[in-house]
């Protein structure tokens, strides 16, 4: 925001020509923090409730620690997303107090948030080879504010694993399944709870499930209903809408 802006808005709220919800509905179009490679989008926390992630796949180290070094100005929490070893060594270099997730693939640099809510969220993997992406949805929705329980390599192969887990599954809020082969862990978890499920599949699996292809089918035609399903490997976006359901003041 510029001073000329800055100056007119709070001029105007001093002298009553605007209200506070006014002001807000202002700051929240405001323009954008032009760095040359990149337009960042700096008052989408004040939209959303949360501030930019860095999506880090085709961005260089450079470019990946010059995006979180501008986003990070103000002494907000900065994540970045599918981050590798060696990105993360570059981010460290400008972002002293960056710490990676290397299970998730996550880089986070600022303070994490408060607790904004008691409810909590279950992340669910079939199997061990499942655990990248649900760690990427746990870590996300822990640092959006909201407790996390992890639930690990319970799938429908063994399915009394995940009936050992009936109470857990049954007290969360919001429920993330992370399934990859045919996904039909959503489809079960889904019959049996009464949370809203989010439904993740992943790439893993033989050559007939196709990167990711069969358990995105699977889910999508799931017959439970409360059942909704993000993109192949979309931890992420799980994490984050789970973060966004857990946090509404409407109770189910």
């Amino acid at each position: 925001m510029d001073k000329n802006s800055l100056r007119w808005l709070l001029e105007s709220l001093s002298e009553g020509k605007v209200d506070v919800d006014q002001a807000l509905e202002r700051l929240k179009g405001l323009p954008y923090d032009d760095i040359g490679f990149a337009k960042l989008d700096t008052h989408r926390d004040l939209r959303r409730g949360f501030p930019e992630v860095v999506f880090c796949m085709g961005k260089t180290a450079a470019q990946v620690s010059e995006i979180m070094t501008a986003l990070g100005r103000g002494e907000r929490l900065v994540m970045a997303t599918k981050a590798t070893a060696d990105l993360y060594a570059a981010v460290k270099e400008r972002c002293p107090e960056a710490v990676y997730h290397e299970a998730a693939q996550i880089i986070l640099s600022g303070p994490m948030p408060e607790p904004r809510t008691e409810k909590n969220i279950a992340v669910v993997s079939a199997g061990t080879s499942d655990m990248p992406i649900a760690e990427e949805a746990a870590v996300t929705a822990e640092s959006m504010g909201n407790p996390v329980e992890r639930l690990y390599d319970i799938g429908v192969a063994g399915i009394h694993r995940l009936l050992h887990n009936k109470e857990k599954l049954f007290a969360a809020n919001v429920i993330i399944v992370v399934a990859g082969m045919e996904g039909a862990l959503a489809s079960v978890v889904g019959g049996m709870v009464s949370s809203p499920v989010i439904a993740v599949p992943t790439s893993i699996g033989y050559g007939a499930s196709f990167n990711g292809l069969a358990p995105l089918l699977s889910m999508l035609n799931c017959c439970a209903p409360g059942v909704v399903v993000v993109n192949i490997d979309n931890g992420f976006g799980a994490g984050y809408s789970a973060a966004v359901i857990n946090q509404m003041d409407t109770e189910r």
